[in-house]
């Protein structure tokens, strides 16, 4: 979503437009580009002529050439067909007609000779597929032009954004106060200092004042002398440069506006604009520029209001940052950098309003998740000690958790929060499993008498523990099984399911590691406290 200045004119934003597209469809990973400029006549989409809107059809990452093959059941009625082609299909794939570009990676055995580096080569590719992240870099640094400032973003999520919040980008700035002019000024302030902040990678400030206007400012003296009234010039003025409806055409229920005006070519500059003949009562023609002052003047290219106040908006795209540090940064430098006159002020707004909300709201479901795991462990041991030693075993699940956002580089989200309060439940399960048959095989030793000595505990805890291993892995196991498709797609809605899979597939292993090693041993110190006391 480009932006460029206010008051660009019809034909550069249109030449503008085709540049883009045209440069965007040299790289091989896209296969259709459509540009939109300007907005159609209704309301529901107020989109001034310089605001941009070009949506990106990407290719698979490998395109194939397919053709038809003859099988020995082609021939065959297809409800007997259909079972056998899926097992030897009539499609097969041939030559490949497109390929995403590769990006060569640095491996530890890059240089050593080929003969050593085979096998290394083939569990580690020392190519891979560009990433969006980088196709979009590479895209930004292709259609940088003067005046143009760069939105990457998804459509559908981009609509979203716009009808709840406004703003278009992750971040944005929402400037509040009486006057366009110092709002025009704060926000240029802005863009000034937050284009160098780590973490920016496009912002741009709406000029609020940028637009060009028309004027005419009819001189009631000169008309006088040609015998002309006012409303003889405006007339004039409405419809041979704005354009005026003298009729419509019926076409079957549908009506059509005639509209009349002089062709463009007439009316495309000022000095064309003061040519325009006036006739008068007498009969002559008079130009336009005799009878009014003809000027341009800058003025409001659109003005918005939110809470009864004037506002002015600022565009900020990331990169390489999460929405929550890259306020905090901007914040810091804002207040250090941009003093606010009396009266204005500002509030961060777009995908940030969400954070804070669904921060707000986390704040509240992770304690009260705790509290109600807690409550069902007390529920189902109807001891203390045995829930604590439990609920010990979620900050190991959440330091695996942390560490597979970390090799995956998410940034912490909303989805990430959710994948992490359903491993609390997941962690809780596996300490359960293991602490079930640690209780078992005590209390069935305590009932034959056979626990009378340090060691009988040990002995006990070992029967417990290593002989029960395979139920606490296979219940693992099926966990991780049943999140392997979702850490895997690459389907619609895959990037945030993976990032509520991601916690849950970390956390369930370092857990399991805990349940296996810790637990045992803690339960251990706690019975022979038990037992010392007794």
């Amino acid at each position: 979503m480009p932006t460029t200045l206010p008051g660009i004119s019809i034909t550069k934003a249109k030449e503008l437009l085709q540049q883009t597209d045209k440069i965007i469809m040299r790289f091989p990973e896209v296969k259709t580009t459509l540009g939109k400029i300007g907005r159609a006549e209704t309301s529901t989409d107020p989109a001034p002529l310089s605001m941009i809107e070009t949506v990106i059809t990407l290719r698979p990452k490998v395109e194939y050439e397919m053709f038809e093959k003859e099988r020995f059941f082609s021939n065959w009625p297809g409800w007997v067909k259909n079972p056998l082609t899926w097992i030897l299909p009539e499609q097969v794939k041939g030559k490949i007609i497109h390929e995403w570009r590769k990006k060569k990676i640095e491996r530890f055995f890059s240089n050593w000779p080929d003969m050593l580096k085979a096998p290394f080569k083939w569990l580690l590719p020392e190519q891979r597929y560009l990433t969006i992240k980088e196709l979009i870099e590479d895209l930004d640094r292709a259609v940088k032009f003067p005046g143009l400032t760069n939105a990457w973003t998804m459509p559908i999520k981009t609509r979203i954004d716009m009808l709840s919040t406004g703003i278009k980008t992750p971040v944005g700035i929402k400037i509040m106060g009486p006057d366009l002019a110092t709002l025009a000024d704060i926000g240029e302030k802005l863009e000034a200092n937050l284009k160098d902040l780590t973490g920016t990678l496009s912002v741009f400030a709406e000029r609020v004042t940028g637009g060009n206007y028309l004027d005419f400012i009819i001189n009631r003296d000169n008309i006088a002398r040609y015998g002309l009234l006012v409303q003889d010039v405006q007339d004039i003025i409405k419809t041979a440069i704005g354009g005026m409806n003298v009729t419509s055409t019926v076409e079957g229920l549908e009506r059509y506006p005639v509209n009349l005006r002089y062709n463009r070519e007439l009316r495309d500059n000022i000095d064309m604009i003061k040519r325009v003949m006036v006739p008068t009562p007498s009969g002559a023609q008079v130009p336009l520029t005799q009878l009014a002052r003809i000027s341009i003047h800058k003025g409001p290219a659109g003005i918005k209001s939110e809470n009864s106040k004037r506002t002015a908006w600022v565009y900020i795209d990331i990169k390489d940052m999460d929405v929550g540090t890259y306020v905090k940064n901007a914040k810091k430098l804002v207040d250090e950098k941009v003093k606010l006159p009396a009266g204005y002020s500002i509030i961060w707004s777009g995908q940030y309003e969400y954070m804070e909300k669904a921060r707000k709201t986390l704040n509240v479901i992770i304690p009260v998740t705790l509290l109600v795991i807690f409550l069902l462990l007390y529920i189902h041991f109807g001891n203390i000690i045995e829930v604590i030693i439990v609920m010990a075993s979620l900050p190991f699940a959440l330091l695996g958790g942390i560490w597979l956002i970390y090799l995956l580089d998410y940034n912490m989200s909303v989805a990430v929060g959710v994948g992490f309060i359903a491993l609390a439940g997941l962690a809780t399960e596996t300490g359960i499993v293991m602490l079930v048959y640690l209780d078992e095989v005590f209390t069935r030793k305590k009932r034959l008498k056979e626990m009378n000595s340090s060691t009988d505990l040990h002995k006990s805890i070992i029967e417990g523990a290593v002989e029960r291993v395979r139920p606490l892995i296979m219940t693992v196991a099926t966990t991780l099984i049943g999140l392997l498709p979702v850490m895997l797609g690459t389907g619609a809605g895959s990037q945030i399911m993976k990032r509520i899979a991601a916690p849950m597939v970390g956390g369930l292993i370092s857990s399991t590691v805990m349940t296996l090693i810790i637990i045992p041993v803690i339960y251990n110190l706690w019975k022979m406290w038990e037992i010392k006391l007794k």
